[in-house]
């Protein structure tokens, strides 16, 4: 037995978690802009706008590898290319994470905590998106069910 081909159910569950993460972009390089500049002037508002940018880069990146590994596997997401590329594209995002942030680290045009509170706003509302959107979407999952018509062992009647 194969395993089924989600391309055709996941990908617009993790379309739809990209256009939040745009919503979720907009708002945070608003609010988080605005907040900056009221708590550490231009550095802050640099702090917020940077944090949101770097936020939703890095948490969208997921998203995508997700639908490439899913075209490039074929929909199979048991394959070796899958995890392959969404775990490379995990290692590459921590990596290039770190590097961002440590030529930001001692930068007097960027205010740091403004920064960090952001992208943590930034994480955890990525997070929240991803559990409403998987938790609303409607992923059949191929199983045929104890007393179903399918099931050899039954008939029509459960018996």
């Amino acid at each position: 037995m194969t395993a089924p081909n989600a391309l055709d159910h996941v990908r617009p569950v993790f379309r739809r978690i990209l256009v939040w993460a745009g919503i979720l972009a907009v708002a945070l390089a608003v609010v988080g802009g605005v907040v900056g500049l009221l708590v550490a002037g231009t550095p802050g508002l640099v702090g917020g706008l940077l944090g949101a940018v770097l936020s939703v880069v890095f948490l969208g990146l997921t998203a995508v590898s997700v639908l490439v590994a899913l075209r490039v596997s074929k929909g199979q997401m048991i394959s070796g290319a899958f995890f392959g590329i969404v775990m490379g594209t995990w290692i590459l995002k921590f990596v290039l994470f770190l590097v961002v942030l440590l030529l930001l680290r001692d930068r007097d045009w960027v205010d740091f905590p403004v920064l960090a509170v952001v992208i943590i706003v930034g994480v955890v509302g990525s997070l929240v998106i991803d559990v409403v959107a998987v938790a609303k979407a409607r992923i059949p999952i191929g199983v045929d069910l104890p007393g179903s018509s399918s099931d050899p062992g039954r008939d029509d009647t459960g018996v």
